[in-house]
C-alpha cells in the first residue's frame, strides 16, 4: 500500500513505517490517543520540527509518548502541583500553542509552555468552583436543629432564591404557604 505525505508530498510504502521502529512506536501511540486531538496534535507536533530538517520519528514517537500518559490520566503535574486535564484542556491548549506560533521561540524544546497553559486552565476552573462554594456557604442552607413549616420555608428560600435577596425569597415562600400573616 502506498501512502503520500500530507506535508512533503513524498510516496511511501505502509510497509516502510511498519518497518520503522520509530515510527511504528508513533503510530501505535497515535492510536491510542483521543480522536478529537488528532488535527490539533499533529499541528502542535509541527512546532518542534527544526527548520530546515525534517521531524524524525524517533523524536515523533519520543514527544508522543510523552504526552500519552497525561493524556490518559487526564491529569498533568506542573511545579509539584496536580492538575486535572480533560480533553477538552488539552483541545483548547494544543490551539493556543498553534495559533501563538508566531510568538513561540521554534522548534520547541518540551511542552512545558502547553503544560503551563493547562494548569492555568484548571486554577481558572478551582477558582470559579471555589467562589461558588463561598457564595453557597453565604447563600446557602440554613442550619438548625428545628424542623417546622417556617424553618423548611427559609432553608428553602435560601437554597432556591438565591437570585433574589434573601429576605424577599423567605417572604415569598412564607406567603406562598400561607405563614405570612404580618404583612
Amino acid at each position: 500500500m502506498q501512502l503520500n505525505c500530507p506535508a512533503c508530498g513524498a510516496t511511501f510504502s505502509l510497509d516502510v513505517i511498519i518497518g520503522h521502529e520509530g515510527a511504528r512506536d508513533a503510530v501505535l501511540v497515535a492510536l491510542q490517543l483521543p480522536a478529537p486531538l488528532g488535527k490539533s496534535l499533529i499541528q502542535y507536533i509541527a512546532l518542534f520540527r527544526p527548520a530546515q530538517r525534517a521531524l524524525s520519528m524517533d523524536r515523533l514517537a519520543k514527544l508522543l509518548n510523552e504526552l500519552l500518559p497525561m493524556i490518559s490520566k487526564a491529569q498533568i503535574e506542573r511545579n509539584g502541583t496536580h492538575y486535572a486535564a480533560p480533553v477538552a484542556y488539552w483541545q483548547q491548549a494544543l490551539d493556543d500553542m498553534v495559533a501563538q506560533r508566531s510568538k513561540l521561540t521554534l522548534p520547541l524544546k518540551s511542552h512545558g509552555y502547553l503544560l503551563t497553559i493547562i494548569a492555568g486552565y484548571a486554577e481558572k476552573t478551582a477558582a470559579k468552583a471555589e467562589k461558588q462554594t463561598e457564595q453557597g456557604r453565604k447563600y446557602g442552607e440554613i442550619k438548625t436543629s428545628e424542623s417546622s413549616p417556617v424553618t423548611e420555608v427559609v432553608k428553602k428560600a435560601a437554597t432556591v432564591n438565591r437570585g433574589e435577596a434573601p429576605i424577599k425569597g423567605i417572604l415569598k415562600n412564607l406567603t406562598e404557604k400561607g405563614l405570612n400573616h404580618g404583612n
